[in-house]
């Protein structure tokens, strides 16, 4: 089984985000991009680089807790801004909306492995079972001199750095 969303993905290093903002861009970044897909009627206007400032980031990147919690205050009534496990991102993505993924082996405490990244907000914009292992397919927030692209990760390979939030209506 295979569900991939058709998500435009950003680039953190895009010229229109503030180059000092740029390395640490990733959550304000993942949330734009899930905020232009799931939200149809976009009254939040606000860009990168304003999110970057509303949701609390900083050179060092963007914590989960400040995520969730100035995500809800952005988006106000209406909105579920919460953790989840990988059984609800799967539903999640089964119903249409990507969902915001963190991987963070530096305060997890995970410092040996090899991990997809060490600390990176993305959004997850799809899934595939392969041999009974979900593969997430996600928009990597591009690099130097690289727009975004789609890849494909092992859940099982990441899953001790890896926690998720959700961005659904109410209702």
């Amino acid at each position: 089984m295979k569900i991939l969303l058709d998500v435009q993905g950003k680039s953190q290093y895009d010229t229109d985000i503030n180059e000092s903002f740029r390395p640490s861009a990733c959550g304000p970044v993942t949330a734009r991009v899930l905020m232009d897909y799931i939200i149809t009627q976009d009254p939040y206007t606000y860009d990168v680089n304003e999110l970057y400032k509303l949701l609390g980031s900083t050179k060092i990147g963007l914590f989960k807790y400040r995520y969730i919690q100035n995500m809800r205050r952005i988006l106000s009534t209406g909105w579920i801004v919460a953790e989840c496990e990988i059984d609800e991102v799967i539903k999640q993505i089964k119903e249409g909306r990507p969902v915001a993924a963190k991987f963070d082996k530096w305060f997890t405490f995970r410092w040996r492995g090899q991990y997809e990244f060490n600390y990176h907000w993305v959004p997850i914009i799809g899934f595939e079972l392969v041999d009974k292992e979900v593969q997430l397919i996600i928009h990597d927030n591009g690099g130097r001199n690289r727009e975004s692209r789609i890849r494909h990760i092992s859940y099982n390979k990441n899953k001790s750095i890896l926690s998720f939030v959700k961005i659904e209506p109410i209702g």
